[in-house]
């Protein structure tokens, strides 16, 4: 006897039924989402002394991570303040150690840490796994179980790599781009879902679906996120098309005209926005949009700035540590071979101390120190270009060599 679902039950019911049926799961679904009303980002207050869960993960990332560590230990020597780096498992190297992709001690760590420093996930070892062995699933989970709703891109395009984009120079010069991408919702977690047998065929179906509390908690933290930028924001959806587009573009609409009339609002359907960060990408200063919509422009924001090896995110949620992490792969093909890139996680480490930890201005230090690497021409080999006439380093090298500028700088004078 086939076993349906809720959804391919509703199917095979008649209208009344079948309307009756959804409701009932949307209605489970967002029964305990609640209203937030916060505008501001969080950050614990600054203090002297913090708890960082590091997550090294898999592939390149225990190389990223001790590159990272370097700078992170000249960081606090020079500004006289403490960061407790506590490792933890998750993705690949979880799953081999403990048969969990993210264990309960590892997320017991990462709740009661001031932040979470993620390096990057995955490999070819684990790909033909059950999905819930999957490095990936481990994820998903961290995700949802420490609520991290909020994911923001910054694509930031740097006078010493114009060069390394794929895009002419006119067209990327001064690019500066912030995604922020709702993270827990939509087609990736909507339910009903799955895989059934409908009059004798396999039916697979994602419900994209959206609440309303949902839509407004992340328009307000890109409302702020705006507010600090250049006070332009566009909105992306598909509402032209999608009912649950259109709630999207109605709350978003309403929040930043009630509660931030100082930012610029625009909105863009997906298709063209995809388009235009191509064409003219600095139109854009900040952009909002859903999962699976910024899931996928903030990957292509990435390649403005010519190597996701250079680009950092953060992901936030109402309170508690939130997680940083480079946005590029765990490049199993060159683990172990010291050619990574470490800017990326350097400057994930820079957003965790000004959002998490209440540090500006050690952030700037570190961003600066990244620029002023590239300024002494070294490069891996993921930004060497031929005949640059730039030295290629190591992952290990750079990292100490942005440790060996942070010592250079002048201290912050508090």
């Amino acid at each position: 006897m086939v076993r349906y679902s809720t959804l391919a039950l509703a199917l095979l019911l008649g209208s009344a039924a079948r309307l009756e049926a959804f409701q009932s799961v949307v209605r489970s679904t967002f029964r305990q989402i609640s209203t937030v009303s916060s505008s501001s980002l969080p950050a614990v207050s600054k203090k002297d002394s913090y708890v960082v869960t590091l997550l090294p993960g898999d592939g390149i990332g225990p190389e990223i991570t001790a590159a990272t560590k370097i700078v992170l230990e000249a960081l606090c020597e020079k500004c006289g303040f403490t960061l407790e780096l506590r490792e933890a498992l998750i993705g690949g190297a979880a799953i081999d150690a403990a048969n969990d992709p993210f264990p309960q001690e590892s997320l017991d760590q990462c709740l009661n840490s001031d932040s979470v420093l993620l390096a990057c996930i995955g490999g070819y070892k684990w790909d033909n796994n059950p999905r819930d062995l999957r490095p990936e699933s481990g994820l998903l989970k961290m995700r949802k179980e420490m609520g991290l709703f909020a994911n923001l891109r910054p694509a930031k395009v740097l006078p010493q790599l114009l060069d390394a984009s794929t895009l002419k120079r006119e067209v990327v010069e001064g690019v500066d781009v912030m995604v922020v991408r709702e993270l827990t919702g939509d087609v990736y977690f909507g339910t009903p879902k799955g895989i059934d047998i409908i009059d004798g065929q396999r039916v697979g179906y994602n419900n994209m679906i959206y609440s309303e509390s949902e839509i407004d908690r992340i328009a307000r933290v890109a409302g702020d996120v705006a507010s600090k930028r250049g006070s332009k924001l566009c909105s992306v959806d598909k509402a032209n098309v999608l009912d649950v587009s259109q709630l999207w573009r109605d709350v978003v609409t309403d929040v930043i005209n009630k509660d931030f009339p100082s930012v610029e609002l625009s909105h863009m359907y997906v298709d063209n926005a995809a388009m235009q960060l191509i064409r003219w990408p600095k139109q854009f200063d900040t952009i909002v949009c859903g999962n699976i919509f910024g899931d996928i422009l903030s990957d292509e924001a990435s390649m403005l700035v010519g190597s996701l090896g250079m680009l950092p995110s953060a992901s936030i949620g109402e309170s508690g540590p939130g997680v940083f992490e480079p946005c590029h792969g765990s490049a199993p093909d060159i683990a172990g071979q010291d050619k990574a890139n470490p800017l990326a996680m350097i400057l994930s480490a820079a957003m965790m101390l000004q959002y998490d930890l209440d540090r500006a201005e050690e952030a700037k230090m570190l961003e600066d120190a990244v620029e002023a690497v590239l300024d002494q021409k070294l490069r891996t080999p993921d930004i060497k270009q031929d005949n640059d006439g730039c030295k290629l380093v190591g992952c290990r090298e750079m990292g100490e060599a942005v440790a060996s500028v942070i010592m250079a700088m002048e201290e912050i004078k508090v």
